[in-house]
């Protein structure tokens, strides 16, 4: 069975996409940590992101910075911040999340609610600064 990143990539499930290349897909966090807050996941499955081969890690990472350096300009923070777990989808995929301290990151915070078209709003910013 398909995962739900899957799903998504093919246009199955409705998201809110900010890029996609040949081989990557980046899209808005539904249930986000912070405004902003994007994952970028390869267009084939594979559950472990440390599964991937040295050249397709290296690309992925090429790919979010483009993603992250378009949020920063978005989004007001210090930086973005970047994590794997990895343990929620068993898809390969990172977190990029603005942050402006290092507890901005704690995923047991309470996460952020937005609406459709606040959603909507960020992911205009974010995709006009690509």
């Amino acid at each position: 069975m398909a995962t739900i990143f899957s799903r998504i990539i093919q246009g199955e499930i409705p998201c809110y996409k900010i890029a996609e290349d040949e081989r990557f897909f980046a899209f808005m966090d539904i249930n986000p940590v912070a405004v902003g807050h994007t994952l970028v996941v390869p267009k084939h499955e594979d559950d472990y992101i440390f599964n991937l081969d040295d050249d397709e890690i290296g690309a992925m990472m090429v790919f979010a910075k483009k993603v992250a350096k378009a949020i920063e300009k978005a989004v007001p923070c210090k930086r973005i911040g970047v994590a794997v777990i990895g343990l929620e989808v068993p898809h390969a995929h990172i977190h990029l999340i603005p942050i402006t301290q290092e507890g901005d990151m704690d995923f047991k915070k309470e996460h952020v609610h937005m609406s459709d078209e606040e959603f909507r709003e960020v992911q205009k910013r974010i995709v006009e600064n690509l």
